[in-house]
């Protein structure tokens, strides 16, 4: 439950990072010179504005006709003119900045992060003399709390400052030091060349938000001094340091001009009250609160053939995935993370969870709907964080009631849409700044309908009928309008969209490569996924029996998926080839994980061509891609695969290399390397890890349907599954040894099974598997816990 260092961080991914959903901090463990890295979650470039692009509308016919006749790369170039503006970048806050008097020289160096207490621990001596430092980010208090000590009276000697690459100015107020900075009002995506790139507005009318971080410190003995160039602690033997930060973010709504929170007012009251509590009461309420969430979930896969003080560096070189203990920890890693980067009440987690130390961040740092903004939250459910799910719950409510203008101002339709991309302030039109962008990936309006496969997946884990009729439903109806307003008839009877694209990858023709076709396989499945989930939804209601007819109706219309000339699921309509056979995007098999549209009792033939596809991708690509695999593979249940694709994952990558696409891995402090960094990669290897040892999404639970050979022993505890369910599994020689199954709704429990399996409840035999069919089904009542064991 610990990552280890033998030596500070020299660059930000070597760094450890602490959060609180809101706060966040990327601790480099410095002996003479220590930096923090700080960011709070809703300090975004821009402001709120009108992205839409009513010349979308003239434009739509023009391409459906150009793709009617497969000209395609005509098509491409038309598509540009229905973009909008690029979104806003996610910014760096600044840093926390240390400077000790005791030198450089120093033995017994090591640095911890303790994920099952989320707590850094740095100690090193300096001659006799031990220092250390522990530094946490309170969710209850709403600080990032640093105490440091030494062994010996009045050695600790230090001086604290506040810096940021943002305009800003520092000072000090009474015995605090205060960083009061302003955003810009624009910054170019990283990819962007640009003369003038990061703009600031007028001093005297700025629409940039702006924030204020402020400091202080408390002492048990020594002297403190405040000035404006810092707090100074001298001939101290402990310093308890509390940073607090806000920003004047008002919500997306609001309106442009309108003052905002005040930044100031909300940092010093979260110091006040932190400062005025004992240091011991701070890390109780703390680690308390963090372990109500983290707590809840165990695994053990088998014993570590690392040695126990080897740091987690050379444990990924010298073991990987062969090492079950590391295995584990990027499971938990990637649950921590969670925890850290989203909370009741924060911002969504983003393409760096809520760490970015530079103002032009790899992709913007925003939210990237085609992939990897889903990606961060597949293990909300399965991993029981399910409150960790409620920030992006909450961006999917405001884009939806944005997107409304989006879909009629662009395209004339009914529902709501988003497309590829958007940021704090909730852009719902297409990026690529109205025509440079590139079609592949700035023209997706399928965004909206893949994000209610997560406010469907809440209701599913949980079965709360009032989050479903109050919230869900009607985010998922409202989808689904602008769905069935979309789709147009492909001249055959079939229904398709058009334009359409598979994100990022694009198809050879006699003409070149394109983009834009009519009815990419992925556009498919995500609308079979919508109207089923809003289906099962309106009949769980006992509601909109018209609309749920048409739903179904239309379904059976939609362009069925295909077999291609490779025996793959085909990616588009039609069976062009791909630009690349390796892409890193496996868009066409959504209908296997995340979504349940393909299975090999329902689709066999499907599915054997959607297995095809993923064996044709191979195994090499960007780090959040292989998460993705590693969770395809086993829904295959191909658990030796799945693991093979984890080890692909665990390699290291060091900071500086350069944007990949075939090979990624984790930096030294295990966060995911595309490369570069994105927090999508351990998002989705806890998932994908969950995956292999449980799975609910089709009409049954499977208990370790993708178990590898090499753990032949281990155990999981706290695992949910749809229907209400929560499941603890212990496996011995490869096979189940038992499970326990705790019923929340009281519904029947449905099993599949390859081995014949009985099920007792105190003692008493509930159900015996004795049937071919391998499924067994049982009454469950709520409160209640099952043991299932072979029989």
């Amino acid at each position: 439950m610990k990552l280890q260092y033998d030596k500070p961080a020299h660059v930000w991914t070597e760094g450890l990072p602490i959060g609180n959903g809101r706060l966040g901090g990327m601790i480099f463990g410095g002996v003479e010179q220590e930096k923090i890295s700080l960011n709070e979650d809703t300090l975004w470039s821009g402001y709120p504005k009108n992205g839409n692009n009513p010349g979308a509308k003239d434009a739509l016919p023009k391409v459906r006709k150009l793709l009617q006749e497969e000209r395609y790369t005509e098509a491409d170039t038309l598509t540009k003119e229905m973009m909008g503006p690029y979104t806003q970048s996610y910014l760096p806050f600044g840093d926390l900045l240390l400077r000790f008097e005791h030198g450089n020289i120093c033995h017994s160096y090591k640095r911890t992060l303790d994920i099952e207490n989320a707590v850094h621990s740095l100690e090193y001596q300096i001659g006799h003399v031990i220092y250390t430092r522990e530094m946490f980010a309170s969710h209850p208090d709403q600080v990032l709390v640093l105490r440091l000590a030494a062994s010996v009276e009045g050695a600790l000697n230090v001086h604290a400052s506040l810096d940021s690459p943002l305009r800003h100015m520092t000072g000090f107020r009474e015995d605090r030091f205060v960083l009061e900075g302003t955003a810009p009002e624009h910054v170019d995506p990283s990819y962007v060349a640009s003369d003038d790139p990061i703009r600031y507005g007028d001093p005297e009318n700025n629409k940039g938000m702006t924030f204020e971080g402020q400091l202080a410190v408390k002492t048990e003995d020594g002297q403190v001094t405040v000035d404006g160039r810092g707090i100074h602690v001298l001939g101290a033997t402990t310093a308890t340091f509390y940073f607090s930060a806000a920003t004047s973010f008002n919500g997306m709504d609001a309106i442009p001009g309108v003052e905002g929170k005040d930044a100031s007012f909300i940092a010093s009251s979260f110091l006040d009250e932190a400062v005025a509590k004992p240091y011991d009461s701070l890390l109780d309420s703390h680690i308390t609160d963090y372990r109500v969430l983290f707590d809840r979930v165990k695994l053990q896969l088998g014993n570590s053939p690392a040695p126990e003080q080897m740091s987690t560096e050379q444990r990924i070189t010298t073991y990987g995935a062969e090492d079950p203990g590391l295995v584990e920890l990027l499971f938990h890693y990637g649950r921590y993370l969670l925890i850290a980067s989203s909370r009741p009440g924060t911002q969504a987690a983003n393409l760096q969870g809520i760490w970015n130390a530079v103002t032009r961040p790899p992709w913007s740092s925003n939210y990237t709907l085609n992939i990897n903004t889903e990606m961060n939250y597949w293990p909300a459910e399965i991993c029981n964080l399910a409150e960790c799910h409620e920030p992006l719950l909450d961006l999917i409510s405001h884009l939806a009631k944005k997107g409304v203008e989006t879909a009629q101002v662009n395209y004339g339709t009914r529902g709501w849409t988003t497309h590829h991309n958007t940021d704090i302030w909730g852009q719902t039109a297409p990026v690529g700044n109205y025509g440079d962008g590139d079609p592949s990936w700035a023209f997706w309006p399928m965004g909206g309908i893949w994000l209610t496969q997560h406010v469907w997946e809440h209701y599913a884990f949980s079965g709360d009928e009032t989050y479903l009729r109050n919230s869900a439903y009607p985010v998922m109806k409202e989808a689904a309008l602008f769905a069935l307003d979309w789709l147009i008839d492909d001249g055959s009877g079939n229904l398709v969209t058009s334009p359409s694209t598979s994100p990022e990858h694009k198809f050879r023709t006699a003409e070149g490569v394109a983009a834009v076709s009519p009815g990419s396989t992925m556009d498919i499945s995500l609308i079979w996924e919508l109207f089923t989930n809003c289906i099962e939804a309106s009949e769980i209601l006992g509601t909109d029996l018209d609309f749920r007819k048409e739903l179904v109706s239309i379904r059976e219309r939609l362009l069925p998926l295909q077999v291609g000339k490779y025996g793959q699921l085909q990616e588009w309509s039609k069976d062009y080839e791909d630009e690349d056979i390796y892409h890193r995007h496996t868009s066409h098999l959504v209908g296997v994980y995340p979504g349940r549209q393909l299975s090999d009792e329902e689709t066999p033939e499907l599915f054997v061509a959607a297995r095809t596809s993923l064996e044709r991708r191979g195994d090499e690509s960007t780090g959040w891609s292989l998460g993705w695999r590693v969770a395809l593979w086993s829904r295959f249940r191909e658990g030796n695969r799945s693991l093979r694709l984890l080890s692909n994952m665990l390699r290291l990558v060091r900071d500086g290399a350069s944007e990949q696409y075939n090979h990624g891995g984790v930096y030294p402090n295990l966060l995911g390397a595309h490369p570069p960094f994105q927090i999508d990669g351990n998002f989705a290897a806890s998932a994908g890890i969950a995956e292999m040892l449980l799975q609910s999404h089709r009409p049954y639970m499977e208990l370790l349907p993708a178990l590898p050979d090499a753990w032949q022993q281990g155990n999981v505890s706290g695992l949910r599954a749809r229907g209400g369910f929560e499941v603890s599994i212990r496996w011995d020689n490869g096979q189940l040894a038992e499970a326990h199954i705790t019923s929340h709704l009281g519904l029947d429990c449905v099993l599949r099974s390859e081995d014949p399996i009985v099920v007792t409840l105190d003692g008493s035999v509930v159900k015996t598997e004795d049937t071919d069919s391998n499924i067994i089904s049982f009454p469950t009542s709520a409160g209640r816990t099952y043991r299932v064991k072979l029989s």
